[in-house]
């Protein structure tokens, strides 16, 4: 199983935020479509980070309530990890567990596809195994 299976199951809807949106707006945003990150860029189709719950609340703890009024770019996560869908779960989520985040764009040949959680692929990984472990249970009482 690889990402494409999972982003098939899950959708390939990436929401996004500009730079120079607030940390407030970007709240709402996170709040309204209910995910835990949005890929930050300004349009071009390049990514220019990604802001996640996380990097909300450490910022927040920080410097208080003036934070909502800061800009998404002073917050997010520059330097960001993709994988392509065709990397495999076990692969993508080792990376992510490397890097410790929680979300992972991902991009083929360039083009932003979609965008993966660490719950994603663990539950798609589980459904993996459950599956292995039914084919292996047949198999043992077929040979009975």
């Amino acid at each position: 199983m690889n990402i494409a299976d999972v982003l098939d199951a899950k959708g390939r809807t990436v929401h996004s935020v500009v730079p120079w949106a607030t940390v407030a707006e970007a709240v709402e945003r996170l709040e309204k479509h209910r995910v835990g990150a949005l890929l930050v860029s300004d349009g071009d189709g390049r990514i220019n980070g990604i802001v996640s719950e996380r990097d909300v609340i450490r910022e927040l703890a920080r410097r208080g309530t003036r934070l909502l009024a800061a800009n998404v770019e002073d917050i997010m996560t520059r330097n960001v990890s993709t994988a392509s869908s065709t990397e495999s779960l076990t692969h993508a989520m080792a990376l992510m567990t490397r890097g410790r985040y929680r979300h992972l764009p991902v991009v083929d040949r360039g083009q932003l596809v979609g965008l993966v959680s660490i719950g994603d692929l663990v539950q798609h990984r589980v459904r993996e195994m459950e599956l292995q472990t039914g084919v292996l249970r047949d198999a043992y009482l077929a040979a009975r």
